[in-house]
């Protein structure tokens, strides 16, 4: 799929012949401007005319921007607040700094967190001085004594601290998404809030970035040093890494990483960090964004009163020298355990640069994910496994890369000149005159589309910010791209594209480059979970007023009709535009025919007596209309979606396609190849063979729904008309139909007039069934080559139960997941025992199949034992904290409070609780039911459902570093051949006992 970048996130329609503009297009094309005002309250403000985000963008005395947007769909507010300043700014000699200040702002300031905060700071000192004295230091004898006073001073100053007191805070408010993420040129810190908590979170906020304590530094650090791990077991990263290496050989971006260097990061200096903040963390270099359903004049008040108080200071971004031009290309190598692949970047202007414009729309020519150029000539066509394109814009320069991965026999270099062969057509002007216009019009919708979604503004307001850009000029980028002429493209593309490339090959085999470190003796931290800092009693004395949760009548929410033929019709109207979304549904899936999503595959690649299948594609993107059949386990869907007004010739074209397509045998040929090569790649993912092998293994044994494929050899021997004919059938079952949009009468006409049945249809095939097996005592590894290894216990619990998703829901919030949770606390906060860490008990999707419960851990190998045996204990021993039972119980009921389902979603919503039994909006239940939990109850659950399971633990990791005699301690080590797991092979000897 394309990778959609800033605005251009989401995929929506509009026509470019026979039909009129939409109104949306419309208001975007008028005249754009920039104007002052004044609200009553005497705040100065600008807003840019014909603006459909509506936003009010306000600078503060101290020189603080606030970007306030309305929007009412749900009772939230998505907040950011940015920092101007990310690694591009991290010294030479001090890589990571920004990233790992990102990591400190969450630990609190002289009121946050702290119990005795004049006792502390002493000794925070003395730790940040021995840091100065470690980082100066060459002896690693002398280093390693120097940490051990490190450990001890850290071990006595955590008595005097709470750790997690800001996410637990944030947490008791009902706020999701609570992170942070630092890159080149921002630092941002994000939470969605329930729009009645906006008050207590500016007092928190305001509070955290008033002053930075580094306290936990050091277990903080260990996290920090196993994010890094995972960033060198991804392939994908160290490849990307090279390319920027490669582009910008004498700036920040190419010269250093967001995470930072190993030995940067074993040597940090918390003076620098401090220094780091208190240069760029001030007011006028940071912005304060919300979306969503607020009231403006309110609202900048309250941001005032918070941070209006803040001092400015003068700030100035570093400037780097201009990098040479590449005058020939430039080629990198980098290796690891996963398929090849290659990647081909040109550097480009950076953020806001008419380069910037000409270069995403050449983007789009090339992949738009349905009739780019990469998109007909190479994927269509089958002449390599996959390929694609993106760019990405800072603010000093851009680049624009192409990527592609081979298909078997096809070397690297091979998929290169084919994706340079594509921008040799844009050159020469080879791309159909109406091209520009579909992608540009199609760019606008995806705008508007995205408008309406708070979160997604916001992140548009942020860029802005950031790369020091004017939102007016946001706003008319598209208008703008529309005046490109073909023969500017061409002109473009001749002079900027040319040998002036870089390439980077990703080859399968050892990276003799990887760090591994010793792994310190840190003695944990003291957590005081059952202690607060006067803060937190003063915050939880602040009453917000009350947002009483919404519940869906579906009934009434999804209405019903029929077609003209009996087919039956459940529609929910669209609201806000003219955009439709039709499903055609078969309740059956490859559980009942494993060829059905096999010939949904192959007649992505055919055409018809009519059309070839890339004339099909071009045809489909005029109309501005997506398409697509899909065939999941047990539901098979024939959907078209885009501009209403277009839907008639949309389901024209689809029924054609479906009931004409024409079956080639060289295609299928290339499509079986594709398969095999994709299952050869996918062997290689530690994701897959994770989350996929390993987990269904676990679950099922050999009778799994993911073993139940056909072999290469049987793909071959399939006759490809019998799939295009299980297509053309599918008319003839049973179905139903889902609408949204508007005017649901001529959607039923369109229907009537081209979605012909029988009178009779056929009941569908009878299901597959694979049975759940017990768990326990059985240990399923894979060797991998990877410096973190990763675990998974896996316990197979009771048959599904409406009846506990109510306390699963607070025991999740309390115990396994989130920052402030029990297991993330005492694994990564107290122990520094891994990056990642979280338990779940994950409730069945449907009546009749079994819960699970879940425990994962993504570590060092040299720290799992140490990491199994504290995630045991937990799950043997659940720890009773009072005080953060009730805030984990405030913050589900105030989640659920905020929670809205909406527009389409409330008719899928219904399919899935259809599926457990239930007709009605359960939240309701469990919300009354939370209200009246105690933590004796939670404890009781606990009891009947987590302590004592058996489990069947799931590891992947580098055989060399795993402690195999610790890991048969937890059962039978079955080491897993990954053939053998997908059932890629037959023969069962395949697993070593």
């Amino acid at each position: 799929m394309k990778l959609l970048k800033s605005f251009l996130l989401l995929a929506a329609i509009l026509t470019l012949s026979n039909c009129k503009k939409s109104s949306s297009e419309t208001n975007i094309s008028k005249e754009i401007k920039t104007e002052q005002h004044t609200d009553a309250a005497g705040f100065s403000y600008e807003t840019v005319t014909n603006d459909p985000t509506g936003l009010r963008l306000y600078t503060l005395d101290n020189g603080l921007k606030v970007y306030l947007a309305k929007n009412e769909e749900e009772p939230k507010i998505q907040t950011l607040i940015a920092v101007k300043a990310g690694s591009t700014y991290d010294p030479a000699d001090n890589t990571g700094l920004a990233h790992y200040l990102e990591h400190m702002v969450f630990k609190g300031t002289d009121e946050i967190g702290t119990l005795d905060f004049e006792k502390e700071k002493e000794l925070i000192k003395q730790i940040s001085d021995l840091y100065e004295e470690h980082k100066a230091e060459s002896d690693p004898e002398k280093k390693k004594e120097i940490y051990k006073k490190i450990d001890e001073v850290s071990q006595e100053a955590s008595k005097l601290s709470v750790a997690n007191e800001y996410d637990k805070m944030l947490n008791s408010l009902g706020a999701e998404g609570t992170n942070a993420f630092t890159s080149n040129e921002q630092t941002v810190y994000v939470n969605k809030i329930p729009t009645n908590e906006l008050d207590k979170w500016l007092t928190v906020e305001s509070e955290r970035f008033s002053q930075l304590v580094l306290r936990l530094f050091h277990t903080e650090l260990e996290a920090v040093y196993e994010e890094f791990n995972r960033g060198q077991d991804s392939d994908g990263r160290k490849q990307y890494y090279a390319v920027l290496e490669g582009l910008y050989p004498n700036h920040p971006y190419g010269t250093q990483t967001t995470i930072g260097k190993s030995e940067h990061l074993k040597n940090p200096s918390m003076e620098a960090i401090n220094a780091y903040f208190d240069k760029y963390y001030v007011p006028n270099n940071m912005a304060v964004i919300l979306v969503g359903d607020l009231d403006f004049d309110s609202t900048i008040k309250k941001v005032n009163n918070a941070f209006g108080g803040f001092k400015s200071k003068e700030v100035s971004h570093p400037e780097f020298p201009e990098e040479p031009a590449i005058t020939s290309p430039i080629k990198k190598e980098v290796y690891g355990p996963t398929a090849e692949s290659i990647y081909v970047a040109f550097r480009a202007g950076g953020y806001g640069t008419k380069e910037e414009t000409m270069v995403t729309l050449i983007d789009y020519l090339l992949a738009n994910s349905q009739a780019g150029l990469i998109d007909l000539n190479l994927n269509q066509k089958q002449k390599v496994q996959n390929a694609s394109s993106f760019t990405n814009f800072d603010n000093d320069y851009g680049f624009h890369l192409l990527y592609g991965t081979p298909k078997q026999g096809q070397t690297l270099d091979e998929v290169k000149e084919l994706l340079l062969g594509e921008i040799e057509k844009i050159k020469r002007g080879e791309f159909d005159d109406w091209l520009i216009d579909a992608v540009v019009n199609d760019l606008k919708l995806n705008r508007v589309r995205q408008f309406e979604n708070a979160s997604a503004t916001a992140y548009e307001y942020l860029d802005a910010f950031v790369h020091f850009t004017d939102w007016k000029d946001r706003l008319t980028m598209l208008d703008e791209m529309k005046r490109i002429s073909k023969q500017d493209v061409i002109d473009f593309a001749k002079k900027h594209y040319g040998n002036n490339y870089v390439e980077v090959h990703k080859i399968k085999g050892e990276d003799k480059n990887i760090v591994k470190v010793e792994n310190p003796e840190i003695t944990p931290v003291e957590l005081n979970r059952d202690k607060e800092s006067e803060f937190i009693k003063r915050f939880k004395k602040m009453e917000a007023p009350a947002l009483q949760p919404k519940f869906v009548d579906y009934k009434s929410a999804i209405k019903t009709t029929k077609t003209a033929n009996g087919i039956p019709v459940s529609y929910i109207e669209n609201e806000t535009n003219d955009l439709f979304d039709l499903s055609i549904i078969l309740d059956m899936g490859s559980d009942n025919d494993k060829k059905l999503s096999l010939a949904a595959g192959y007649l992505d690649y055919l055409g018809t007596d009519k059309y070839s299948p890339e004339d099909l594609k071009k045809e489909f993107y005029k109309l501005g209309i997506s398409y697509s059949v899909n065939s999941s386990s047990d539901i098979t869907r024939i959907g078209i979606s885009g501009l209403k007004e277009n839907l008639d010739q949309g389901l024209v074209l689809l029924e054609h396609l479906c009931q004409n397509a024409l079956a080639d045998q060289d295609t299928y040929n290339k499509y079986v190849d594709q398969i095999a090569k994709g299952r050869a790649d996918g062997k290689t993912q530690k994701g897959n063979i994770m989350w996929n092998g390993l987990l269904n293994y676990g679950k099922y044994g050999e009778n799994s729904r993911l073993r139940n494929i056909y072999t290469i050899e049987e793909l071959k021997a399939i006759n490809p008309q019998e799939l295009v004919n299980i297509i053309k059938d599918l008319v003839n079952y049973k179905q139903r139909v889902f609408y949204y949009g508007k005017d649901i009468k001529t959607a039923v006409a369109s229907l009537d007039k081209n979605h012909l049945i029988n009178e009779e249809l056929k009941a569908y095939p009878e299901k597959t069934s694979y049975i759940e097996k017990e768990t326990g005592g059985n240990v399923y590894f894979v060797d991998y080559d990877m410096v973190q290894s990763e675990m998974l216990f896996l316990a197979k619990g009771s048959e599904f139960d409406p009846k506990k998703l109510a306390a699963s829901s607070l025991f999740n919030t309390y115990f396994g997941s989130g920052l402030s949770s029990i297991v993330f606390q005492e694994i990564r906060e107290s122990k520094s025992l891994a990056y990642s860490a979280f338990s779940q008990y994950s409730n069945a999707k449907e009546t009749g199949k079994s819960n699970y419960l879940y425990a994962y851990i993504g570590t060092q190998a040299n720290k799992m034992p140490e990491a199994v045996d504290a995630m045991m204990e937990l799950m043997t021993n659940m720890p009773e904290a009072e005080q953060q039972f009730n805030q984990a119980k405030e913050a589900t009921l105030k989640k659920i409070a905020a929670d809205r389902i909406t527009k389409a979603n409330i008719f899928w919503s219904y399919e899935k609780l259809e599926k457990r039994g239930i007709d009605y909006d359960n939240r309701e239940e469990m919300y009354n039911a939370i209200k009246g939990m105690t933590l004796a109850d939670l404890k009781t659950f606990f009891d009947e459902n987590i302590k004592g399971e058996n489990y069947n633990v799931l590891v992947i990791g580098n055989k060399k570093d795993v402690n195999m005699k610790a890991l048969s301690k937890l059962g039978v080590v079955k080491e897993m051949d990954i053939d053998y797991l997908f059932n890629y092979e037959k023969k069962n000897e395949n697993v070593k006992l």
